[in-house]
């Protein structure tokens, strides 16, 4: 009879600690996956500015535009990096900027032309395609932690060593997520 306790209570610590590091890894994966957003968005926030100044050395009448993508990206980087909610909102704000900030460049035949833009513009999108990537991979690593979270047995565990929920990257703002809308 004692085996039988002394293999149930083996059994019951190999559980728990297969549960533990399971926990560990989705909590891993969930802060990977947010500093692979980081560092697309760090990206895209060194480009703009480059962007700015070859569209405003075109159409240097559109500074409403050029100041709002200017002021937008300065802002971002005072958002705390945790504060996720936050830092969706304003990317989202950056986005839709950016898109009326390429709309104005259509205007302007001269500036599509110019390399310097195209080469600006493919970086941007090219960027814009690696934030989209990332932010599937955060979401699906926080989606892990989430159902391991609040999944029996691993429930027990998280909540004995204070494993919380994560929170999703989205946009919750649902003008942010129609397409945008220029007209001249």
């Amino acid at each position: 009879m004692a085996w039988f306790f002394l293999a149930l209570l083996i059994a019951l610590s190999v559980l728990v600690i297969f549960l533990y590091n399971a926990l560990v890894k989705k909590r891993q994966m969930v802060e990977e996956g947010w500093s692979g957003i980081e560092v697309q968005l760090k990206r895209r926030s060194n480009l703009v500015p480059n962007l700015v100044e070859t569209v405003k050395g075109y159409a240097s009448h559109e500074q409403e535009t050029l100041d709002a993508v200017t002021q937008l990206r300065t802002s971002i980087s005072s958002i705390p990096a945790d504060n996720i909610a936050g830092r969706a909102k304003a990317e989202g704000e950056l986005t839709k900027a950016l898109g009326r900030l390429f709309a104005v460049a259509e205007a302007y035949p001269d500036l599509k032309a110019s390399q310097n833009f195209t080469d600006l513009h493919q970086s941007l999108d090219e960027i814009e395609n690696a934030i989209q990537m990332a932010r599937r991979y955060y979401n699906g690593a926080v989606r892990g932690l989430n159902v391991a979270v609040e999944s029996f047995p691993s429930n027990l565990i998280a909540s004995q060593f204070k494993f919380d929920k994560a929170e999703y990257f989205e946009i919750e703002d649902d003008a942010e997520r129609s397409v945008p809308k220029v007209t001249f």
